[in-house]
């Protein structure tokens, strides 16, 4: 059930252009499947023989007929180069929304059934288990580059024995057209997967000089050429970092985060540098430039390529630098399970560029530079240089929207040209670590959010009336629908704390989630083993490890070294989450109305999933504020006449809480 959340995400946000935009639809429709899936199990019709043929629909669909999610007009920024003319946001989003839930839904419905002839914990235990099996057979297979075919064969191959014998027929006819599919996108020529993209990669030959464009999820990211070419026939923007700095200092060493396919580490090769350390959080495209790169620049005994998080290699290097360079790094998809959190958001922060100037010698310089495309948003970046370093930068603007940002750490060291762009009187405010939403203007929610979320609620109340019965049934468990909310809520916080911390990878995202689902599984055994407290204790101890999150902030532990600040780190996200776990099982054990605990319950956490979005106008670390208010709300709610409980009620309301789905 896990392995195929996963697998759709990664599979949808690569196929369908723009969407690595808004993966939370995703998880939030795969929620939504998870929860149906466990009321289905409780009734006589099924839904799980139809799954392979719905997931055959989808693949089939997808591949066949190529979806855009059209951008024009949207007030959220998410830079491309492509333009697109498909569908718009508020059709695709509840297309997809939809069809994931009901994929999510078949084998959900496979394990509520397992969960009625199972002690309640002993079967909450083992679905823990296998969702960590889940998780960590999807970790290494992006540890592996595997292409999406081998997540189609181990998922249709488990439908196919999940299916039963009268549907089995029609779930193999359905399995060979997902993986034909899948089959024929994995062999096409140019394609290939990395941890965080589908990969296509083309050649031109055109203009007398060889050009590679390297494309991810169907939008045009890299091109890899000579650096000769780059620097007198492309754009100026290559050579303006090296123009802004004292030329009278010899250029040592050099860092390029962003490295990519090796041009800008070659332009750095040709400009003098001794050494390059060339950083790039995605190993695919780095391998692309090492095989194929013209001017061989990753064989250069002056590099040593590094395969990290830009902000992390920063934060746990001691090396200083004549020249850093953030060159185009730009991801175009977003950190799974965080809303808004773009795998370079913690690159431009005010913080990040702090600490670049405090890994500069004393004569060094640094920059970034990009197609920005907005005015204003060149005009923030120049502003968060100029108050990390204290005077303002250079800035290059070609062609109206691309710009050099070039700041030294010493003023005297900067030089800038006379066509220099200057600071308006009144710019954006520069972004932070708790906020670090570069491309958002400020103000509201957008509206393409507030419709699709909206929309989302909408349906789900549907849906789960339709399938969960009549809502008056639900209303003595007003307590579980705030702590469904506020688990998600939780969730969310921590990945973005850990993304700061320690990089925005796949590998850190992925021990995350295994950390949130081995704190859930300490609960459980506690739980089944030991005496715990009454749950008013649970709740306080709850509230004592919010309020300790909330005073210990994460620019507090980023000056301890790594293990000090895992360790920490590690304390502060999942003792909470094990308090609130045993709070949880214990209040479900209590419900005398399975069906009805876990109907609210899972409301609330499709809410949860829906106020991450607030997080653009309250900051990550003022959801620990609404996370404590919900769990405060859930304990007054707390009905003092509770009675025993279901087996299937303790693992809906688990799932609903956020740890079965993620």
């Amino acid at each position: 059930m896990l392995f195929l959340e996963l697998a759709l995400i990664r599979w949808l946000g690569a196929n369908i252009v723009h969407l690595s935009y808004f993966t939370n639809f995703v998880l939030l429709g795969s929620f939504l499947g998870i929860g149906l899936g466990f009321l289905i199990a409780r009734e006589a019709w099924s839904i799980l023989p139809w799954t392979a043929v719905l997931l055959a629909v989808l693949v089939a669909g997808v591949r066949a007929f190529p979806v855009s999610i059209d951008r024009a007009g949207s007030d959220v920024i998410y830079f491309t180069s492509l333009r697109t003319t498909g569908p718009p946001a508020w059709l695709v989003l509840p297309i997809v929304f939809l069809l994931t839930a009901a994929i999510l839904a078949g084998p959900a419905e496979a394990v509520g059934r397992c969960f009625a002839d199972l002690d309640p914990l002993t079967a909450y235990r083992w679905d823990l288990i296998g969702s960590l099996l889940g998780i960590g057979l999807f970790t290494l297979l992006s540890f592996v580059w595997a292409p999406s075919v081998v997540w189609g064969v181990l998922v249709a191959g488990a439908l196919v024995v999940l299916a039963g014998a009268r549907a089995r027929p029609l779930a193999v006819v359905a399995a060979v057209v997902v993986v034909g599919a899948l089959l024929a996108e994995s062999t096409a020529s140019g394609v290939s997967w990395s941890p965080y993209y589908k990969i296509t990669t083309r050649t031109d030959t055109s203009g007398g000089v060889t050009r590679v464009f390297i494309s991810v999820n169907g939008v045009p990211h890299q091109s890899m050429s000579p650096a000769s070419w780059k620097l007198t026939r492309s754009s100026a923007i290559y050579g303006a970092p090296y123009a802004h700095r004292d030329q009278s200092v010899p250029l040592g060493n050099v860092l390029v985060v962003g490295a990519g396919s090796g041009s800008d580490v070659a332009i750095a090769l040709a400009e003098g540098a001794r050494h390059v350390d060339a950083v790039d959080i995605d190993p695919r495209l780095v391998e692309i430039g090492v095989k194929g790169n013209p001017d061989h620049a990753y064989q250069d005994p002056r590099v040593t390529r590094h395969v990290n998080d830009g902000r992390a290699f920063l934060e746990n290097t001691d090396h200083r630098y004549d020249l850093i360079l953030f060159a185009l790094p730009d991801s175009l998809a977003l950190v799974s399970g965080a809303s808004q959190i773009r795998l370079e958001s913690f690159l431009f922060t005010e913080e990040a560029l702090r600490s670049a100037r405090d890994h500069l010698t004393a004569h060094g310089v640094f920059a970034m530079y990009n197609y920005y495309r907005e005015s204003w948003l060149i005009d923030r970046l120049g502003g968060t240089a100029a108050a990390a370093f204290g005077h303002a930068p250079c800035i290059d603007t070609v062609s109206g929207a691309t710009a050099v940002v070039s700041v030294a750490r010493d003023p005297r060291d900067q030089r800038c040209t006379a066509g220099n762009h200057l600071l308006p009187a009144s710019y954006p405010a520069p972004v932070h670590d708790n906020a670090p939403f570069l491309y958002y203007d400020g103000g509201m929610v957008p509206a393409i959010y507030l419709w699709a979320l909206g929309g989302i609620l909408l349906i789900s109340l549907v849906l789960v009336r339709a399938v969960g019965g009549p809502f008056r049934q639900m209303r003595p468990y007003a307590d579980l629908f705030c702590m469904g909310a506020a688990f998600l809520l939780l969730e969310t916080k921590n990945i973005a704390t850990f993304a700061n911390l320690f990089g925005t990878t796949w590998i850190v995202n992925a021990m995350v989630f295994a950390g949130v689902l081995l704190s859930v599984l300490a609960a459980v055994e506690a739980t089944r083993r030991l005496p715990t407290p009454p749950l008013r204790v649970l709740f306080l101890l709850v509230a004592v490890g919010l309020a300790l999150a909330y005073l210990v902030k994460p620019e507090w532990m980023l000056q301890l070294s790594f293990w000090p600040r895992l360790v920490v780190a590690v304390v502060e996200a999942f003792v909470p989450i094990f308090v609130a776990n045993i709070a949880f099982a214990k209040r479900f054990a209590e419900s005398d109305s399975s069906r009805a605990a876990f109907g609210v319950n899972l409301l609330g956490a499709i809410l949860g999933g829906c106020l991450e979005y607030a997080a653009l106008l309250t900051g990550y670390r003022n959801l620990l504020v609404v996370v404590a208010g919900l769990y405060l709300l859930a304990f007054l709610l707390k009905p003092s006449d509770a009675r025993s409980g279901t087996a299937s009620g303790l693992r809906a309301g688990a799932a609903a809480a956020g740890a079965g789905p993620r």
